[in-house]
């Protein structure tokens, strides 16, 4: 037990996978670089085309331009760090650096679930209000429901990280994770972790079921109103805007409830195991997510083999300047 609320833990040390053997290290990390380099490069190239084409100022591409942001910042707040520690050895994290990790971990998490259902949304009025969608999501309403959910998490995961930091952390201080998340430091603290850990359980599951059940009744209402239309062609199109979310929302929510409850059903998973799901479901969808949502639109596509195109007949005009320069 601990001598009061005194933590002598002054850094945390990120395991990562614990059953890697080194020989793997340099491997996971050139694997874990190139995934953020991918992240980086297919949201960072949605945010330029957003910026140069003033076609693609419109509700739907306001919502991904949030999403890309939540993603990219996420993908930055968690990846360098294990990168670092399989590359360099380098997995030392100070105190107050663990959990200001932690609170952008789950901030930009949250953010991210409810940037869904502001999708989701749009996609109701779309097809099951079509006629009034110009009149109901405007390019105001869509910027406020994406400020109102980058604003809702941020003063509940502040309490959680408020309610973790001053737990007395007086023994081991390896976390088993890629990254500081609450149940891994929480983990460590030397006190009874249960008037913790399930408020923060309750807490985050109703952040996470509140917006899945909205997804969930706006796409049921979709499927519905799609099975009315009378013509196969008109239905497969309907379903096809519809069908990529599907895959992302199913990506991102279903392993993140059932990460945050087996502990609570009695279910146990090996720790790389665990770890593996919890990589996949938080790295994944940010890098097929441009290719999903942005490559499949038609407008994004255009403006995509428009600005290559552009900067080919640029690069090719330079080429020919310069040899006949050299030739003169």
């Amino acid at each position: 037990m601990s001598d009061g609320n005194v933590s002598s833990v002054k850094n945390f040390v990120i395991v990562g996978f614990p059953g890697l053997h080194s020989r793997y290290y340099g491997l996971v990390s050139a694997l874990m670089f190139l995934v953020y380099v991918c992240i980086l490069l297919g949201n960072g190239t949605f945010l330029l085309l957003f910026a140069r084409e003033k076609r693609l100022r419109k509700p739907m591409y306001y919502i991904l331009i949030n999403l890309a942001v939540c993603d990219v910042l996420f993908s930055t707040t968690t990846l360098p760090k294990i990168i670092s520690r399989y590359w360099f050895s380098d997995g030392y994290v100070s105190f107050t650096g663990c959990f200001v990790q932690m609170y952008f971990v789950h901030l930009f998490g949250l953010v991210n679930g409810l940037i869904l259902a502001v999708m989701a949304f749009d996609r109701y009025v779309a097809v099951c209000n079509p006629l009034r969608y110009a009149n109901i999501v405007k390019d105001s309403t869509i910027l406020m429901l994406c400020v109102v959910a980058w604003m809702i998490p941020q003063s509940c995961v502040l309490m959680l990280v408020i309610r973790a930091y001053p737990l007395p952390y007086c023994a081991a201080n390896t976390i088993i994770q890629c990254y500081c998340d609450h149940v891994a430091i929480t983990k460590l603290a030397c006190t009874d972790r249960t008037p913790y850990g399930f408020p923060a359980f309750v807490f985050v599951m109703v952040l996470l079921v509140t917006p899945l059940s909205f997804i969930l009744f706006s796409y049921t209402s979709i499927i519905i109103a799609v099975l009315r239309i009378s013509t196969n062609q008109e239905r497969l199109k309907a379903f096809s805007t519809c069908s990529s979310q599907l895959i992302i929302i199913a990506l991102y929510f279903l392993p993140r409830c059932f990460n945050y409850m087996y502990p609570y059903i009695g279910i146990s998973f090996n720790p790389d195991i665990q770890i593996l799901i919890i990589m996949l479901y938080s790295h994944l969808p940010p890098m097929i997510n441009p290719l999903i949502y942005c490559l499949r639109a038609k407008e994004v596509r255009e403006a995509l083999f428009k600005s290559l195109e552009k900067s080919t007949f640029h690069f090719r005009r330079k080429i020919n300047a310069d040899v006949s320069t050299i030739c003169k």
